[in-house]
């Protein structure tokens, strides 16, 4: 059983790290615009349209995770800012989620987190977010309709993080991996390498159609 169940964590792992296509992201966008709208219709879930319209960055992640002492969670997001002179949302830069669980656990989860940057000192953080980071940003989120501050940040750095859960999922466990940027995604989306912070400020590259329906789906909900 222990050797199938790393097994299973090993071909998870080699399954997220697939290349994807431009389609496939465009794809991912959309599917992200239909994650926050329909979180958006849930009114213990909403996020409220002021904090939305002050929002300098956003981050938004889905993951799944599950196993019997030995689990997987994986799982991308997508990061964008405010472009400067316009505040208008910006090109994404694209996230990935990798993680192995180690410890007492048991059952299956999905979830899709929508994570606010509420000052405007948000590029370097995103720019440079790490396993850490994401590791702190699941230790704090929650199912919470008002939002959660995220206190380990950088001084001045306010975070809200919302999320929409659905399963059961429990156990001490001990983690490895996280959230970070997924360069290759970038490249396949952009045609070229690129770092987190050419992309962010819309300055090399331009949003998409795809990138612009997310952000128009976000500003809906910021009225």
């Amino acid at each position: 059983m222990k050797t199938l169940l790393v097994g299973s964590l090993l071909l998870g792992l080699s399954l997220s790290a697939q290349a994807v296509t431009r389609a496939d992201l465009d794809a991912r966008l959309r599917s992200f615009a239909t994650k926050f709208d329909a979180m958006q219709s849930k009114p213990d879930k909403r996020i409220p349209a002021q904090l939305l319209r002050q929002a300098h960055g956003i981050i938004l992640v889905q993951q799944s995770r599950g196993g019997l002492i030995v689990g997987y969670q994986g799982g991308n997001g997508i990061a964008m800012v405010r472009e400067p002179g316009t505040g208008n949302w910006g090109p994404p830069i694209f996230l990935t989620v990798n993680e192995g669980t180690f410890g007492a656990q048991v059952g299956g989860q999905t979830s899709f987190m929508v994570i606010l940057l509420m000052n405007g000192n948000v590029n370097n953080l995103i720019a440079e977010a790490q396993t850490g980071f994401g590791q702190e940003l699941r230790g704090t989120a929650g199912n919470e309709s008002t939002g959660q501050r995220f206190n380990n940040t950088p001084p001045g750095q306010q975070v809200l993080i919302y999320s929409d859960t659905s399963g059961l999922y429990g156990g001490a466990i001990a983690k490895t991996g996280g959230l970070s940027p997924d360069a290759d995604a970038d490249a396949a989306y952009y045609g070229q390498y690129l770092t987190p912070g050419e992309i962010l400020p819309g300055q090399r590259v331009k949003p998409t159609q795809a990138s612009s329906y997310l952000a128009d789906t976000i500003n809906k909900f910021s009225k």
